[in-house]
């Protein structure tokens, strides 16, 4: 139930990308289009890359968190970095007191760790333990670039989209006449591309979630720790709801925000009780689980 499968992760990115190559083909209706299509999700994947860190941090105006602010939270990094095996991420300190954390940057070597002045607070030290090996599991899953990626295409997605709404008023079709003359393709980018690249980039935000609670159980070997984090979290997080970007919630560890029902297609995290449950069954098998 636990194990990740990192091909699933790479068939979805593909998706996405081949999205977009669709998208533009429908946009500009011939092997051009194909051409845009590969350059926009190539430019996209390296702006990713290698911005998606400073973006992340900017849309939630979060500041650099100094050592003498925090020994205690840096002592604790250092220690569950190095059972990780990760080299000692950058902290940041985020001023609101909705409690919440994410970890963003495009390698293991250029990581850094946000956490909330809210979460800081709220937590026992133990919880805390569990959402920075939470977010330790993320950066050495890769999955702040995977992230990142799945984000910028499904936005080049929509982008696509929006040219195609002034396209057809002012460029109704190419020297072939075939673009426009299939109404299906109008279709598809304004509504099927965007749509599937947005339930794509969520399913792939909902699948990390579970293989990085995993992680954090194995860090720390007190998965009962997160568990007990994550509903303090939702309990909390609803009351003093996170500002910022709404692209970038995929990110944090826990969505306040998420709801019930046919929704839950549009969920950026897996529910809340469903990740304690996995938690809870982890915590009855102790191999594998490491001290700290």
């Amino acid at each position: 139930m636990f194990n990740f499968n990192p091909f699933k992760t790479a068939a979805l990115l593909g998706l996405l990308s081949g999205l977009i190559v669709l998208a533009s083909y429908s946009l500009i209706g011939n092997e051009q289009g194909l051409y845009l299509g590969l350059a926009v999700s190539t430019l996209s994947s390296f702006g990713a890359w290698f911005y998606s860190d400073k973006a992340a941090l900017a849309a939630f105006q979060a500041q650099p968190l100094a050592r003498a602010e925090a020994p205690k939270i840096y002592d604790m990094v250092a220690r569950l970095s190095a059972i990780a095996e990760l080299p000692m991420p950058t902290l940041f300190v985020i001023p609101t007191q909705s409690p919440n954390a994410f970890a963003t940057g495009r390698d293991q070597q250029h990581s850094a760790i946000a956490l909330t002045e809210g979460i800081i607070n709220l937590l026992s030290t133990k919880e805390l333990e569990g959402v920075i090996a939470h977010e330790l599991t993320h950066i050495r899953n890769r999955d702040t670039l995977t992230q990142a990626v799945a984000g910028t295409l499904a936005g080049a997605i929509t982008f696509l989209g929006r040219l195609l709404s002034f396209g057809v008023l002012y460029y109704p079709s190419t020297r072939d006449d075939r673009r426009g003359s299939n109404p299906f393709s109008f279709i598809f980018l304004l509504v099927l591309a965007p749509l599937s690249a947005i339930l794509i980039q969520l399913a792939i935000s909902r699948t990390r979630e579970f293989a990085a609670d995993q992680g954090s159980a194995q860090i720390t070997g007190k998965p009962m720790a997160l568990a007990s984090a994550l509903e303090k979290l939702e309990r909390a997080g609803r009351q003093i709801p996170m500002n910022g970007n709404p692209a970038m919630s995929p990110l944090l560890i826990i969505n306040p925000l998420s709801t019930e029902g046919l929704q839950n297609l549009f969920r950026t995290h897996p529910s809340t009780k469903e990740r304690i449950q996995r938690l809870q069954q982890l915590a009855k098998q102790p191999q594998r689980l490491v001290t700290v």
